[in-house]
């Protein structure tokens, strides 16, 4: 497991703080949260809600970012965990969560606008929500955090399901949706290629707990 904090500026110029928990095995997002003012004790309190009961991680790798303060590492030393740090200046020690972080950017943030710390909190979970179930991963052999199944082509045709607010879409055959019915706003299209034509369905309206 990893931890880290990055920046996002706000459309009133004001700064948010995202805390990532990230796990190596299969590059999961494990927890995240959003905050103007990030102390050792709001991070702890991020700890204790990332590994409850009895699903506390053998290792922690971090910087050595003074946010990390004494109270973190009294938590973290409660929990049993090993501390790992990277050297100073050393983001290439903290790989994985350094691409993570810039996926971030790359394929949602920097196509946004973000207003404030509940405008970024409900962007950051669509975009891991598709990260999780549909975006493939080279070091995955192109299956996603969560294992996707292959769907031949007896399953019916291709339909595309938008993710992200239209950011990026999940492609599957339509038997696999035998759970949604067609809505008014379904539309068919017919892409260039071998005129095979492509279901665009209606984003799928999630409700949160």
């Amino acid at each position: 497991m990893s931890v880290d904090f990055f920046t996002v500026p706000t459309i009133r110029f004001q700064v948010l703080y995202v805390f990532l928990v990230l796990g190596h095995d299969r590059r999961r997002v494990v927890h995240f949260n959003v905050t103007a003012h990030p102390t050792a004790e709001w991070t702890a309190q991020q700890l204790r809600e990332a590994f409850p009961f009895d699903q506390v991680p053998c290792y922690l790798l971090r910087d050595r970012d003074k946010i990390f303060g004494d109270t973190f590492r009294e938590q973290v030393k409660d929990m049993e965990i090993e501390e790992v740090l990277s050297a100073t200046r050393s983001p290439w020690q903290r790989a994985y969560m350094e691409r993570m972080i810039g996926s971030i950017r790359r394929e949602c943030l920097d196509h946004v606008i973000v207003f404030g710390e509940s405008s970024l909190r409900r962007t950051l979970s669509s975009y891991f929500s598709y990260y999780h179930q549909t975006r493939p991963y080279l070091a995955l052999e192109m299956d996603a955090p969560e294992p996707r199944p292959i769907q031949g082509p007896d399953l019916g045709r291709v339909v595309a399901m938008p993710e992200v607010g239209g950011l990026h879409h999940r492609y599957e055959r339509r038997a696999a949706w035998k759970v949604r019915h067609n809505s008014p706003s379904d539309r068919w299209v017919h892409p260039p290629g071998d005129g095979t034509p492509l279901l665009i369905c209606a984003p799928l309206v999630r409700q949160s707990c």
